[in-house]
């Protein structure tokens, strides 16, 4: 795809994203959730389906559900000026609640969504160690090892 086809193809994921923003949003709301915290988790999901998947390509958001190692695991810690490991935690959680939502809404499978917690579960401790590392000026870059 060309570069004017990608600016299209990004531009309709975008505005479904929104749509489905706008549910995600109405579960937090229902949840009675405080909307700072709505807030963080909107902010949260938002960047990763409107900045990360896009950035890497014009991925939907079915895609991201296969996406997640590389977001934690390397691109928010490389180039989120604000990544640590305790906003990697909440940034996760956030992007579970949305899954979840997708999948009562029938956005996407359960069996994508367990997959997706399943990766969740085993890869935090690495996420957030390479996280402490990268932020570490004494300590060698976990991404460049030579």
């Amino acid at each position: 795809m060309d570069y004017d086809q990608y600016l299209e193809e990004c531009k309709k994921i975008k505005e479904r994203n929104y749509l489905l923003l706008d549910l995600f949003k109405d579960d937090l709301i229902q949840s009675g959730l405080k909307d700072k915290t709505i807030s963080r988790h909107l902010s949260n999901v938002e960047f990763y389906i409107n900045e990360f998947l896009l950035y890497m390509d014009a991925y939907p958001m079915e895609e991201g559900l296969n996406m997640l190692d590389d977001y934690l695991g390397d691109f928010y810690i490389r180039k989120c000026l604000w990544s640590t490991p305790g906003n990697i935690k909440s940034t996760a959680a956030s992007i579970k609640k949305f899954y979840k939502s997708m999948v009562d809404h029938g956005e996407i499978d359960k069996e994508g969504y367990y997959d997706l917690c399943s990766l969740i579960k085993d890869s935090m401790d690495i996420w957030q160690m390479d996280c402490a590392i990268y932020n570490d000026p004494e300590s060698p870059n976990p991404f460049y090892p030579f």
